[in-house]
C-alpha cells in the first residue's frame, strides 16, 4: 500500500514542492474522475438492499419529511412526542431528500453516499496542495477502500456526515495556516460547529492538536494568531449554538422531549449520555444505565462493549473495519516529521506547510485513537469511520515524502519495511476468518514480501522492474480491504449496531448482530423485555371479539384534555405540535402518499444480520393485518399507536407512513410520557392502539415509566390478536 503514489510519479520526478504547485498533469483530471466515479459506484451498489437501515433514524427521516416543526427538532414521530437522541443536522440532508422524491431506500441513502464522494474530494484537494497528484489519488483510493468507510457512507448513520465535516475542519484548518487567512479559519470552526448539530462532543475531539498546530505554526505575529483562532470559536459557537440555543429556550410544552436524557433538556445529553458519560461509561438512561452495564468497567475492562486498551482498535472486532493500514499510517507519520523536521516553525515555506500537514492529520489521528481505545462507555466498531481520512492522508504524504528520498538507504528500508508490515498484518486480519477466500491471505503475504524485497533492490534493476513492483505492492495492500468491501457492499445490513465485511471469530457477523453470551444472553447489565410480536414471537392472548374496536376519537391533532399541553407542563389547550388550541392542523404537516415500503412492495424490516434482541437494536416485521388495523381511520389520530422502545415504533411509522409514538424513546428507558400523560393523550382520542410486547430497557432513572404504562393498558383494555401482534384499542376500555 506504501508504494502506491510509485506507479504514478516518474522515476526522475521533479521535488515535492514543484509538483504540488505545477501546471496540471495531463493524466490528473481523468485519474481524480476516476476516482470519484469509483467512489461513487462502490457506494451506490446495490444501495437499497438495506432497506431503511437503520429504521431509528429513518422514521425521524420520515417524520421530518412530512412535519417542518419534526424536521427542525429531529422528532422521531410526526406526532413530535419525542427526538431521536442525537441533533438533528445528520437527518436534513435525508428528510430533505425525502420531501422531494418520496418515503424509499434509496432516497434516504443516496444522500449518504454523495457525503463519501464528497469526503473523497476534500482529502484528495487537502493533500494535493502539498504532496502533489499522485498522492492525492492515493490518499483517496485508500480512504475509497477503508471497509468502514464502505459501510457507514451506504448507512443512515450521523457518521457520515460527521466525517464529511472533520474532514472539511482539516483542510480549512491547513488553507489557514498556508498564509495565515483568518477567512479560512472561521469556514473550519463553522465545519465544526456543524459536527456538533451532527454528533455533539465527538466533533470537538479533533480541536486540540488543531488550536495548538495553528497557534504555534501560523505565520503571523502571536496576537494576531490569537483573535483569529477566538474568531474561529466565535463561529463554531455561533454555529453549533444557534440551534441549542432555540431548543433550551423553546416552551418544553410546546415541544417535543429530548430523547436520549433524563431531563428534556438538550444540554443533559450532550454532557451526560452522548458525552463524558461515553469516556467513563457512566450513561445515565442508556443500555446497561449509568456506568453498571456494558460500558462499564476498570481497567481493560469494556464489558459488552469490548476490552478497551491500545489493541483496542487491533481487536478481532475493529480490526478489520479500520486497522489495515493503520499500522503502516503510524510509521509514515514518524518518517515523515523526521524529513519535514529541519523546515522552520513557521508555515511560510512548503517545507513548513508539509510537516503542518503531517501534525494536522497525525495529530487528529492520534487524539481521536487514544479517545476510542480507552472510552469505556456505548463504543461501536463503526464509530472508527471517523480515522479512516487521517489513515488515508497519512499514507499518500508518507509515501510522497519517502519516494523522493528513495535514494537514501534508510528511505528505501523504511518504505519497504511499511509494505511488508502492511502485508503481515493483512495476513493476520484475513486469517481471523479463515472460511472467507482462503487463498488470499496467503497471496497477499508472499506477494507483499516479494514487493518489499523488490523496493530495496529496485534502484539497481532498472525503472520497469520498479513499476512493476509498484503495481504488486500496491495490489498487495490493497487486496484485503478490496475484499471486504465488496462483501460489504454485496450484504444487506439493518439496525443499530454494523460492522462491515465478513463475519470473524469474536466479532460480529456480516449484518453486525450483536455479540451474545453462551446462552444467548445479553452482555452484562442490559435488562431488555424480550419481544412478544411478530412472526417470530407469540401473542400475548387470544383474539377478543371479530377483531380491532374501533371507537370515536378527537382528530389527531385534537386539544389535551384537562388544560393539558402534550408534556403535560404547560398552558391548556395545547395541541401536540404545540399549535394552540386542540383541532388545529399541525404546522407544516401533511399526509404521506402511502405506506412507506421497501423496494419489495412490503411494509417489513429488510433482509439482514439481526441488529440485537427484542427489537432494542433492530425493529421487527410489521404484518399486513396490522398495517391495515392500524391504517383505519388514521386520520382522526396524532399518533396510530405507541409502543415501547423507538426501534419497534420505527417499523409501525415506516410501514404504515403514519405517527407512531416510541414510549421511552431509544431505550424504552427515557420518562417521556409519563403515565399520567400517557393517560391524558388516551383520553382526548390521540392514540388509537398501543402494541404489546415493545423492546427495550424499561428502567430509567425515574423509575419504570413505560413499563407502568405497558401494565396500565393491559388492565383497562382488551387485547387483540392481529397478525401474530399484540393490539389494544385505547379508544375501546374494558367495560
Amino acid at each position: 500500500m506504501t508504494t502506491a503514489s510509485l506507479a504514478a510519479v516518474p522515476p526522475a520526478s521533479p521535488p515535492r514542492a514543484a509538483v504540488a504547485s505545477a501546471v496540471l498533469p495531463r493524466w490528473e483530471r481523468p485519474a481524480l474522475a476516476v476516482l470519484l466515479l469509483g467512489t461513487a459506484v462502490l457506494l451506490l451498489w446495490n444501495l437499497g438492499a438495506s432497506g431503511y437501515a437503520n429504521s431509528f433514524y429513518s422514521a425521524a427521516v420520515q417524520a421530518g419529511s412530512e412535519s417542518w416543526k419534526a424536521f427542525f427538532f429531529g422528532s422521531s414521530d410526526a406526532g413530535n412526542s419525542i427526538t431521536v437522541d442525537k441533533p438533528p443536522a445528520a437527518l436534513w440532508p435525508m428528510a430533505l431528500s425525502v420531501r422531494l422524491f418520496g418515503l424509499g431506500a434509496w432516497q434516504i441513502l443516496v444522500p449518504q453516499a454523495l457525503m463519501g464522494v464528497a469526503t473523497t474530494a476534500v482529502l484528495y484537494a487537502a493533500v494535493r496542495r502539498q504532496f502533489g497528484p499522485a498522492a492525492a489519488l492515493l490518499s483517496g483510493t485508500v480512504f475509497a477502500l477503508t471497509p468502514v468507510a464502505a459501510l457507514m457512507f451506504r448507512f443512515n448513520n450521523p457518521d457520515a456526515l460527521l466525517t464529511l465535516l472533520l474532514t472539511v475542519t482539516v483542510y480549512c484548518v491547513l488553507r489557514a495556516l498556508d498564509g495565515a487567512h483568518t477567512r479560512w479559519l472561521v469556514y473550519a470552526g463553522i465545519a465544526v460547529g456543524m459536527g456538533f448539530l451532527t454528533k455533539t462532543l465527538q466533533a470537538f475531539v479533533i480541536l486540540p492538536p488543531l488550536v495548538l498546530l495553528y497557534a504555534v505554526c501560523a505565520p503571523a505575529r502571536p496576537l494576531r494568531r490569537l483573535g483569529q483562532l477566538a474568531l474561529s470559536g466565535l463561529a463554531m459557537v455561533v454555529t453549533g449554538g444557534w440551534w441549542v440555543a432555540v431548543v433550551e429556550l423553546w416552551p418544553a410544552a410546546s415541544r417535543p422531549y429530548i430523547g436520549g436524557s433524563q431531563t428534556n433538556s438538550f444540554l443533559e445529553l450532550t454532557l451526560g449520555y452522548n458525552g463524558l458519560g461515553r469516556i467513563n461509561g457512566n450513561e445515565t438512561g442508556s443500555v446497561g444505565g449509568g456506568g453498571a452495564g456494558p460500558g462499564g468497567g476498570a481497567g481493560r475492562g469494556g464489558g459488552g462493549w469490548g476490552e478497551t486498551g491500545i489493541d483496542r482498535l487491533f481487536s478481532a472486532n475493529i480490526g478489520g473495519q479500520i486497522s489495515w493500514l493503520l499500522p503502516a499510517a503510524l510509521v509514515l507519520l514518524v518518517a515523515g516529521l523526521v524529513i519535514t523536521w529541519r523546515a522552520r516553525r513557521a508555515t511560510d515555506s512548503l517545507e513548513g506547510m508539509a510537516r503542518a500537514a503531517f501534525l494536522a492529520w497525525g495529530g487528529c489521528l492520534l487524539i481521536t485513537a487514544v479517545v476510542f481505545s480507552w472510552m469505556q462507555g456505548i463504543f461501536h466498531e463503526y464509530y472508527t469511520v471517523a480515522l479512516a481520512p487521517f489513515v488515508a492522508a497519512l499514507v499518500g504524504m508518507g509515501v510522497a515524502v519517502l519516494w523522493e528520498e528513495r535514494h537514501s538507504p534508510l528511505a528505501a528500508a523504511t518504505l519497504a519495511g511499511t509494505l511488508a508490515l502492511t502485508a503481515l498484518w493483512s495476513y493476520v486480519l484475513l486469517g481471523r476468518a479463515p472460511s472467507y477466500v482462503p487463498w488470499l491471505r496467503w497471496a497477499v503475504l508472499v506477494a507483499g514480501t516479494l514487493a518489499a524485497a523488490g523496493l530495496l533492490a529496485g534502484g539497481r534493476l532498472g525503472s520497469r522492474f520498479v513499476r512493476g513492483t509498484v503495481v504488486l505492492g500496491l495490489g498487495t495492500a490493497l487486496a484485503g480491504p478490496f475484499a471486504y468491501c465488496l462483501t460489504t457492499v454485496n450484504t444487506p445490513h439493518a439496525g443499530s449496531i454494523v460492522t462491515a465485511g465478513p463475519a470473524v471469530a469474536g466479532g460480529r457477523g456480516p449484518g453486525g448482530a450483536m455479540r451474545l453470551g453462551p446462552g444467548g444472553e445479553l452482555p452484562p447489565g442490559a435488562a431488555l423485555v424480550p419481544p412478544q410480536n411478530g412472526p417470530q414471537g407469540q401473542a400475548q392472548g387470544q383474539a377478543q371479539g371479530q377483531g380491532p374496536g374501533q371507537g370515536p376519537g378527537t382528530g389527531r391533532d385534537g386539544r389535551a384534555p384537562d388544560g393539558q399541553s402534550p408534556n403535560g407542563q404547560g398552558p391548556g389547550g395545547q395541541s401536540p405540535n404545540g399549535q394552540g388550541p386542540g383541532g388545529q392542523a399541525p404546522d407544516g404537516r401533511k399526509r404521506a402518499a402511502g405506506p412507506g415500503q421497501f423496494p419489495g412492495g412490503r411494509g417489513e424490516m429488510a433482509p439482514g444480520g439481526p441488529g440485537g434482541a427484542g427489537g432494542l437494536l433492530n425493529g421487527t416485521r410489521v404484518d399486513a393485518a396490522v398495517k391495515k388495523a392500524l391504517a383505519a381511520d388514521s386520520g382522526r389520530y396524532t399518533w396510530v399507536a405507541a409502543t415501547t422502545g423507538a426501534q419497534n415504533a420505527a417499523s409501525y411509522q415506516l410501514a404504515t407512513g403514519d405517527p407512531v409514538m416510541p414510549v421511552g424513546g431509544f431505550n424504552g428507558s427515557d420518562p417521556s410520557p409519563t403515565l399520567a400523560q400517557f393517560q391524558a393523550y388516551v383520553k382526548a382520542g390521540k392514540i388509537h392502539y398501543y402494541i404489546g410486547g415493545g423492546s427495550g430497557m424499561r428502567m430509567g432513572p425515574g423509575g419504570d415509566t413505560s413499563g407502568a404504562i405497558s401494565s396500565w393498558v393491559q388492565e383497562n383494555f382488551t387485547e387483540v390478536t392481529v397478525g401474530g401482534t399484540t393490539l389494544y384499542d385505547l379508544t375501546a376500555p374494558k367495560a
